[in-house]
């Protein structure tokens, strides 16, 4: 049966992963000025440009928690639930933080997508709990 732990766990992984990735682009600007004479110093140059930056360092770290949040949630969660529910709510909290930044939304089809994305969602969360009903009586 899906318990309301394993809901919360997904939705916060989805909170954490989708409303830290327009602050992770925002921590990026600039990495395109990074130079170097060659790949692997190019390479070194980018990595330090990235974890010296706190505006891309604490959204990383909040998103790789929710990483691992979701990998703990999974030990328990069934996931043909788990994987659609996070995924697709991370796309929803990713376009609804990005707006609250100013990014534009993407019209009309962009929110008819977030509509029919938390009408999927609702639908596995309900289809879950009705099966683990039938299942357990």
């Amino acid at each position: 049966m899906v318990s309301v732990v394993e809901v919360l766990s997904l939705l916060l992984v989805a909170v954490l992963w989708g409303c830290t990735n327009p602050f992770l682009k925002r921590g990026t600007e600039g990495i395109e000025h990074v130079r170097k004479e060659n790949r692997f110093l190019q390479f070194l140059a980018e990595v330090k440009f990235l974890f010296l930056n706190l505006k891309y360092l604490i959204p990383f770290l909040l998103n790789q928690s929710g990483s691992l949040v979701y990998y703990l949630t999974l030990a328990s969660t069934d996931l043909s639930l788990a994987v659609p529910v996070a995924n697709s709510l991370t796309f929803l909290f990713t376009l609804l933080t990005g707006k609250l930044l100013g990014e534009e939304l993407g019209g009309k089809r962009a929110v008819g997508g977030m509509i029919l994305t938390m009408t999927g969602v609702t639908l596995c969360i309900m289809s879950s709990i009705t099966e683990t009903r039938r299942t357990s009586s």
